[in-house]
């Protein structure tokens, strides 16, 4: 065997340099080195074969594994306000009042969590915050952007969706449930992330030992950059899958499929599931040892179903549910946008018939003040959930909202209508701007697009002057503008020569948007 693995190794001279990190430094700092790792079984494996790991039964949810993760970096997240503008600078243009009360809201959260006294922190509710303003200044977009930047649960729900308790419909309460599934989600993808390095070299040197079995460290490491160097990846090898009962189950379970439904469909489901199984099809994928399903793959496949295995061994539903809900409870944001339609002028409902507008804020009200929340993995506390809410408060005022949800939203932000040269610098100061979203849209098709400078003051004139003459939709007139100057361009641009430069000028903006300035003049003859 030695003086086989000797002539083998011979045959595959070192054509590249892959640094190979120890096991224990791999492992993320909650997982210890020496727990719960997947059984190898050697023994009821032939030569050249190994077993895929078993998932790991699911652990109390005050696991030590969990227990180790719950802190998150404060110091990666520990961004000062300042920084958080700068951030929100880059994606949105002016509303530095808006800016500057979410990124301090923010903060305020971090620091609370850094108070020693306990006493004292749990009395530290964060200070929710309402913005006014008209559509398409950047509301949404704040609150989205810094969301994305702390990597928080973050939620957005029209407030005209729910209705009062006892009517058909949507109660708040999903709004807090909606807000678990996306955490769930998101805590799994971070795991997966932290725990890859780790289950990757577990699956490596599962695969080493049943292609050549034990064999020293150094010719280990040796073997080791064979493998990454993909030298083996034509190599057969037999992998003993463990059968799962359902589809759910190999991604941890069905409740990391069913995204935001009712606990009690879901369940109804997954029995209607079981029950349509065909039961041939079912006892089918049992033919292994241990019941397990036995593949017979090469070295480049089974790497990443073994890996994928050792991801879900070592990642239990305990652990990620604890994960999402404390990231729920301590980071949550949900960003409530058309306040103001659930509004009532004089005691008219006007925007919603079916049920009581005023109903509707009434149930707000518990949730913004702090509630517990029944949801299908665990209880959810919303008193440190910063809540935004917006609307535009066109026909009424937000003096009239309900006095009690007027005092739950103690900060209060007006943001400003845009300007012309607001318009401007959103098309050329932004990153990723519409006119950068264009030319790579295009440059995929081998065409060079050009915007001239005369062609985007003229873009954002238009733009100005539209949404002074019609409707103010802010920003959003920018996209119907552009892609009516991009229409005839986007049609042609699979037909012509490559490394066709195209350039947008004045004539051209002007004679695209001509027949959107003609039909907005007819507007003003239309009662």
């Amino acid at each position: 065997m030695e003086r086989g693995r000797s002539r083998l190794l011979s045959a595959y001279p070192f054509s590249c340099s892959v640094p190979t990190p120890s096991f224990a430094s791999s492992l993320p700092s909650f997982v210890p080195a020496s727990a719960s790792s997947p059984r190898f079984y050697a023994s009821s494996a032939p030569p050249g074969s190994f077993a895929a790991p078993p998932p790991r039964p699911s652990s109390a949810r005050a696991s030590s594994a969990a227990a180790q993760t719950a802190s998150l970096d404060a110091a990666a997240k520990a961004l000062c306000p300042q920084e958080m503008v700068e951030y929100l600078n880059k994606y949105i243009i002016g509303q530095a009042e808006a800016k500057r009360a979410v990124a301090v809201a923010l903060r305020q959260r971090w620091r609370r969590r850094h108070i020693e006294d306990e006493r004292l922190r749990e009395d530290i509710t964060p200070k929710n915050i309402l913005l006014i303003g008209p559509t398409g200044v950047g509301k949404t977009e704040v609150a989205r952007r810094l969301a994305k930047r702390i990597d928080a649960p973050f939620i957005k729900v029209e407030a005209t969706k729910f209705t009062e308790v006892g009517f058909h419909g949507r109660d708040v309460d999903q709004i807090i449930k909606d807000l678990v599934e996306v955490a769930v989600k998101t805590q799994r993808t971070k795991l997966q992330e932290a725990m890859r390095p780790a289950a990757e070299h577990r699956a490596e040197t599962k695969i080493l030992e049943a292609l050549l079995g034990k064999m020293p460290a150094e010719e280990h490491q040796q073997w080791l950059r064979h493998l990454r160097c993909g030298a083996l990846d034509s190599r057969r090898v037999h992998v003993d899958f463990p059968a799962r009962p359902n589809v759910g189950a190999a991604s941890g379970g069905p409740a990391f499929d069913d995204g935001g439904r009712d606990s009690i469909v879901a369940d109804l489901e997954s029995i209607i599931r079981d029950i349509d199984r065909p039961r041939p099809a079912f006892f089918a994928t049992r033919r292994g040892p241990r019941g397990s399903e036995a593949r017979n793959l090469t070295v480049k496949e089974a790497r990443e179903k073994l890996m994928q295995a050792e991801l879900d061994a070592m990642i239990t539903k305990d652990l990620v549910v604890q994960k999402a809900l404390e990231a729920v409870e301590q980071e949550g944001i949900v960003f409530i946008d058309e306040i103001d339609k659930i509004c009532s002028k004089g005691g008219r409902s006007g925007y919603n018939p079916d049920a009581s507008d005023e109903g509707v804020q009434r149930d707000l009200l518990p949730l913004i003040e702090g509630t517990t929340v029944s949801t299908r993995y665990g209880d959810v506390k919303t008193d440190y959930i910063l809540f935004i809410a917006s609307g535009a408060f066109h026909c009424v005022r937000p003096s009239e909202l309900l006095a009690e949800l007027q005092g739950r939203l103690p900060i209060r932000v007006t943001l400003t209508s845009l300007t012309e040269s607001d318009l401007r610098d959103i098309l050329t100061k932004t990153q990723n701007n519409l006119i950068e979203q264009n030319t790579a849209l295009l440059r995929t098709e081998n065409v060079e697009l050009h915007f001239t400078e005369e062609a985007v003051n003229e873009i954002a004139r238009v733009a100005c002057e539209v949404n002074a003459s019609v409707e103010n939709i802010g920003a959003r007139r920018l996209h119907t503008i552009i892609e009516k100057i991009m229409e005839d361009i986007n049609y042609a641009a699979p037909s012509m020569a490559p490394g066709t430069r195209v350039e947008i000028d004045l004539e051209r903006v002007r004679s695209s948007v001509s027949s959107l300035l003609t039909k907005m003049d007819y507007t003003r003859f239309v009662l």
